[in-house]
């Protein structure tokens, strides 16, 4: 293996509770709740496809592909408000440490996230300089499951897919690894990430590895 391509959300730091409450404050806006367990449902795919989740649990239907758009850019004017203060204090336990000794065992190290806002994300965590490419949602056009982001990122790296190594906590990522042809290790529940080859329970323990 000679490059890991880590995920953002859940993996390198814990973004998905603001999108979950930018979702909620839009969803009480349309007038209805979105709960955390609805909350699970939309982990690693795109803003579009969520916003079609969305709308799908607040029984919303009928909805013009200009007005879908009105409401997704609306959601991430929240979401971009609500991280503007972001920093290295929400990086989540173990990551800098693990990306570190990657980086000095000779592994290229990239992203691979769905989400427009990676980059800018990296740059407020002080991480974006620790990363040889950053692949985000602004780079590709198909979400996971997918293997877009992941190719891409391995394409960028120089590196041939069956020698890369994908940090993934959604089960939409694990199968976007899968269909890339590369090895993935699943951070959080194991009968939710079986497919995975490793799962840890948490990022901390990715330091075992």
């Amino acid at each position: 293996m000679k490059a890991i391509i880590f995920d953002l959300d859940g993996v390198v730091v814990d973004t998905a509770k603001y999108h979950y409450l930018a979702w909620r404050k839009l969803a009480q806006e349309l007038g209805f709740t979105f709960e955390k367990m609805h909350n699970e449902r939309l982990k690693g795919v795109s803003r579009m496809r969520s916003l079609e989740i969305v709308l799908e649990v607040g029984g919303i239907t009928g909805v013009s592909e200009e007005k879908k758009q009105e409401l997704a850019e609306r959601k991430n004017g929240y979401y971009l408000e609500m991280i503007s203060g972001i920093n290295q204090s929400e990086i989540l336990p173990g990551i800098t440490e693990f990306i570190s000794r990657k980086k000095k065992a000779g592994y290229k190290i990239g992203l691979g996230s769905a989400s427009k806002s990676g980059g800018m994300i990296l740059e407020k965590l002080g991480l974006a300089g620790q990363f040889d490419v950053i692949v985000d949602g602004n780079l590709v056009e198909r979400a996971k499951p997918d293997p877009q982001v992941f190719t891409k990122a391995a394409e960028l790296l120089g590196v041939p897919c069956s020698q890369c190594i994908v940090i993934e906590d959604a089960a939409a990522g694990i199968d976007a690894a899968i269909a890339g042809g590369m090895k993935c290790i699943g951070v959080g529940a194991r009968d939710i990430l079986k497919k995975a080859d490793i799962v840890v329970p948490d990022t901390e323990a990715l330091l075992s590895i």
